[in-house]
């Protein structure tokens, strides 16, 4: 039973902590770069009508924040795991994974973007995070 438990504890903290890294990152990306003159991120349906304002440089500071919420959720799922570390890191990388697909069709943007975003900021990042885990952190 405690190991059912130290399961559900490792996934929910992975993909509570990697939301909040991804959340923070994106919400302080105007803070870096400034969004195009007339743009407006404030909602989904905002954003669709804006996106196509965005330049290159605009679309980084999302693709690190996903890569960042993956990687700090796999990170944090592998450690408090009891075992399995792999499985659970790789959960949290596809439970984002699932969030980035559903904005993908939510959001007209680039192909590129989300060809690279779906490709290698979620599973991969995850499994860094778990290499950090087995490397840095050790249980």
């Amino acid at each position: 039973m405690k190991q059912v438990v130290l399961y559900f504890l490792a996934i929910f903290a992975g993909a509570l902590i990697g939301s909040v890294a991804n959340m923070l990152i994106i919400s302080f990306s105007t803070n870096i770069i400034p969004l195009p003159k007339g743009a407006d991120n404030s909602s989904i349906k905002s954003l669709e009508q804006t996106i196509h304002l965005f330049q290159f440089k605009h679309f980084m500071i999302p693709l690190l924040g996903h890569a960042a919420g993956s990687l700090t959720g796999g990170t944090i799922a592998a450690w408090i795991a009891p075992g399995n570390k792999l499985l659970v890191a790789l959960t949290i990388g596809f439970f984002f994974l699932i969030g980035g697909a559903m904005m993908v069709f939510q959001l007209p943007s680039p192909v590129w973007f989300n060809v690279v975003d779906l490709t290698l900021a979620y599973l991969p990042m995850s499994w860094i995070g778990y290499r950090i885990h087995l490397i840095y952190i050790k249980n």
